[in-house]
């Protein structure tokens, strides 16, 4: 009897250590699925930023290739009027030449004829009586140049028009480069006088940087200024410096007229030494990466998107054409240039 109840005892001491193995196992599930949870939301929130980023880049580059595709547009419609003209010049000009060589031809024959009319005429004058076939020779030559001389007056008539027709033509083209150039040259002198001041505004904010320089119409910063070495990720020092050029942009933009359609192009350049490690594949696609960096800080600082632009060459168009340490370094660079967007 005693040994049955200290069994029944040990079984429902028993019994309390079943439950807290339950409860640990059952928290411990917890816990593992609240992680998991945790991890989703930010496995979630991660996916939506560079979603994000990719739909940005996207609309960037649809509005790049709209941009590209009316400048196409824009010059090819010139070309094809160019074209056009030049046409109806050769044309003129082949049309010119034919009543040329018809009315040499038949001024030839003419003078053949008036030869033969001299010499008949001096073969009758001796001649007392003139027989019937002499009379209709005559006759007969009289009359052909009559209608020679007909037709020369309407090949004349013909060859003037042509030649106030080719002139008329000459003047057309000529005026119409003349207009193409007055409004070319319209654009880039309303542009010039800001195009001066943005580069005042940013060669004051810059004047203490060696490794950038003025070429031309364009601003050259050295990639060593802004970038690590084979990376597209703007320094600390690099961004100070893009600020101080979207501050240039924020001084000059509400003084340049609405009529002015104007961009900042940001253009990047990579040096010829082939790229041997890191996300890119080569110098083309480095350099296009560094001006979109570029790009997006000048639009974070404040630039508007719409008067920014950027392209990348590669290694194309170097400024130095050595193969030293300065040469490549030089060719390493982020150029600006405040241009039309037409």
């Amino acid at each position: 009897m005693a040994r049955t109840i200290r069994g029944r005892n040990n079984g429902l001491e028993i019994w309390p250590g079943y439950v807290d193995a339950l409860s640990t196992l059952l928290m411990v599930t917890i816990f593992v699925l609240l992680v998991f949870v945790l991890a989703e939301a930010f496995l979630s929130v991660a996916l939506s930023g560079r979603n994000k980023t990719i739909t940005a880049l996207r609309s960037e580059i649809a509005q790049l290739s709209h941009v590209l595709a009316l400048q196409k547009s824009k010059t090819a419609s010139l070309q094809d009027e160019l074209a056009s003209m030049a046409s109806l010049m050769k044309a003129a000009k082949t049309r010119e030449a034919a009543l040329m060589a018809a009315n040499a031809a038949l001024t030839a024959k003419t003078a053949t004829l008036g030869a033969a009319v001299t010499a008949a005429g001096g073969k009758l004058a001796g001649q007392v009586k003139l027989n019937a076939q002499e009379l209709q020779t005559v006759s007969l030559l009289n009359q052909q140049i009559a209608a020679l001389r007909l037709q020369l007056a309407t090949i004349a008539a013909a060859l003037d028009a042509a030649q106030k027709k080719d002139q008329e033509e000459h003047v057309q083209i000529a005026d119409l480069g003349q207009r193409l150039n007055e409004a070319l040259a319209r654009k880039v002198q309303s542009l010039e006088q800001y195009r001066s001041e943005f580069f005042g505004v940013l060669r004051k904010a810059l004047a203490d940087q060696k490794d950038i320089k003025v070429v031309g119409d364009r601003f050259v910063f050295e990639s060593a200024v802004l970038f690590p070495s084979d990376s597209a990720r703007l320094s600390a020092k690099g961004k100070a410096e893009i600020a101080k050029v979207a501050q240039a942009i924020e001084a000059i933009a509400p003084k340049i007229p609405d009529k002015i359609n104007w961009v900042l192009s940001v253009t990047g350049y990579a040096d010829k030494e082939a790229i041997t490690g890191g996300p890119y594949k080569d110098n083309f696609d480095l350099s296009a990466a560094r001006a979109l960096s570029v790009l997006h800080l000048l639009i974070a600082d404040g630039v508007p998107k719409n008067r920014v632009v950027a392209a990348g060459f590669g290694a194309d168009h170097p400024i130095a054409t050595g193969n030293t340490p300065q040469d490549l370094a030089q060719n390493r660079r982020i150029e600006f240039r405040l241009t039309s967007a037409d």
